[in-house]
């Protein structure tokens, strides 16, 4: 408990559960958009279970971050880029969150409505399997980047625990939120697919500031919310996006 004394130990741990609630926004909007394919009854389920299944995995791959580390090793080189086993799952969740983010958006702007009834509809492991799968590819990169930043295992698994109360609690008012407003939730789309573009660019070894790309998005849900507060003027005004016909779980 060396780190309670330690004054950089605090500033660390700041900065850590600043990028955890960060990381933790992330993951309530990709369970948001996926969790409202379920039956009503399991949506809440979903986000609750999806959210300390993803808080779990990262506590797990920092007791495991001897093995993160190992993932910098370069593997392979493509003329004078190199890739690792970090660049390469950067690359895979990437390319992966992009076609989340496309194929949502088209079924929401040019789908049927109700289409996803007559094919396989989602099941409740299905959208807890693919949070976990994005958590992964966020949690490696962000693991790297608390060792960096501190060698006290205590402050970076509090961090964690902490950003996982937190988000716990506020999860609800942001999943409400996300999903009573059809233009949230595009905007929460097109963030996702910023994201998995940024992912693709660092699996290519480009490092790009995270503190530009959430500064913008800070400012364009500002903006989105007066627009939602002068729409409140005209109700008849409102976007209706195309929804699925959720099969009964029975």
């Amino acid at each position: 408990m060396d780190w309670i004394s330690d004054p950089t130990a605090w500033s660390a741990l700041a900065a850590l559960l600043t990028l955890e609630i960060v990381l933790g926004v992330d993951n309530v909007v990709f369970i948001s958009i996926l969790a409202s394919k379920l039956p009503v009854e399991q949506q809440d389920k979903a986000r609750k279970v999806g959210l300390l299944a993803a808080g779990g995995m990262r506590v797990l791959l920092l007791l495991g971050v001897g093995f993160v580390i190992t993932l910098k090793k370069e593997l392979f080189a493509i003329g004078s880029i190199g890739f690792s086993g970090k660049e390469l799952i950067l690359l895979a969740g990437g390319l992966f969150l992009i076609y989340k983010a496309t194929k949502e958006i088209h079924h929401k702007l040019e789908g049927d409505e109700g289409q996803t009834s007559a094919k396989v509809v989602p099941t409740f492991g299905a959208v807890i399997g693919q949070v976990l799968l994005l958590d992964m590819v966020f949690s490696i990169d962000s693991v790297i980047t608390a060792v960096g930043m501190t060698s006290y295992t205590w402050v970076m698994v509090i961090a964690i625990v902490v950003a996982v109360g937190i988000m716990f609690v506020a999860s609800k008012a942001i999943y409400t939120f996300v999903n009573a407003h059809p233009s949230v939730k595009m905007l929460a789309l097109a963030f996702l697919l910023l994201i998995g573009t940024i992912l693709i660019a660092e699996g290519f070894g480009q490092k790009i500031p995270k503190g530009y790309i959430y500064a913008a998005m800070t400012f364009s849900v500002f903006v989105e919310v007066l627009n939602i507060g002068v729409r409140r003027k005209k109700p008849n005004t409102s976007l209706h996006l195309r929804e699925p016909i959720v099969a009964d779980p029975k």
